[in-house]
């Protein structure tokens, strides 16, 4: 994608399109906050002035570091810092990116969090809206979420475009906009994001485990009657008759849903 050759002055309002940040309230649980984007975009009430917001002013200030450590642990660039980037054909989406990883084209994300109950999984699933919105206003295939936590640790996560999530994503943004142009009230769509496909990087040993002991016994204890009662359901399957609703003896009754699959409960010997 071609990109113009500066940002774009601060002075274009944010209520005519919609951002990454958007995207996140969009695709949201909170019906409160849809309706007040929802009017902030019809100019009925002011954006929340985040200035005294003390987590969201210390990502501000960290996002420089944060860019220049990503660059120092991966040995990768950022380029295209705080650009604003709009769809080549829905105008009113657009994205303000925090960079693109110039070896890769990857979305560059900076996120500063809190040390207390993070993971790696909430933070890709907090920002997933954001990233697969901007992923797709720049055509990329792949986003990295550089993150810097209030306990001195950083950590890269990687995550990919999801077809179906932004397919999911276009339609609420679309409905959105049609309700920002009509001054129909929106209404929470109630779309889950992907589970995100984190890159498992660690070897760990659980030796020192006793649930883990515990399990490993059984698993190996039971693992061949395991393979005999598969073995044994995939062949009871095949002996029931395609006709036949349900079919049944020996201690054993299987059932045919409407959908056509078969189940089996254990019946009463007489």
């Amino acid at each position: 994608m071609d990109f113009p050759p500066k940002r774009i002055p601060d002075s274009v309002t944010r209520r005519s399109f919609i951002g990454g940040s958007d995207a996140r309230v969009v695709m949201g649980n909170d019906a409160g906050a849809l309706l007040r984007l929802w009017q902030e975009k019809r100019g009925e009430v002011e954006p929340i002035d985040l200035s005294g917001d003390l987590i969201v002013q210390l990502g501000t200030a960290t996002e420089p570091l944060n860019r220049a450590w990503y660059e120092r642990q991966t040995g990768r660039a950022i380029e295209h810092v705080q650009r604003r980037v709009f769809h080549p054909v829905h105008k009113w989406m657009a994205a303000t990116l925090d960079g693109l990883v110039y070896q890769t084209g990857a979305v560059f994300e900076a996120k500063f969090m809190l040390p207390w109950n993070f993971s790696e999984e909430a933070a890709a699933d907090k920002h997933m809206a954001q990233l697969q919105h901007n992923m797709w206003v720049v055509a990329a295939r792949a986003a990295v979420l550089s993150i810097i936590t209030g306990g001195g640790k950083w950590l890269e996560i990687e995550l990919h475009a999801d077809p179906l999530y932004q397919h999911l994503l276009l339609t609420a943004e679309k409905k959105f906009w049609r309700c920002v142009q009509n001054g129909e009230a929106p209404q929470l769509f109630g779309i889950e994001p992907p589970r995100p496909r984190l890159a498992a990087v660690r070897v760990v040993d659980m030796t020192g485990s006793n649930v883990w002991a515990e399990l490993a016994a059984l698993y190996r204890q039971t693992r061949a009657a395991a393979l005999d009662h598969e073995r044994a359901k995939t062949e009871l399957k095949a002996l029931v008759p395609e006709d036949a609703k349900e079919a049944s003896g020996h201690g054993l009754r299987a059932k045919r849903s409407k959908a056509g699959a078969l189940s089996f409960e254990l019946v009463d010997l007489p």
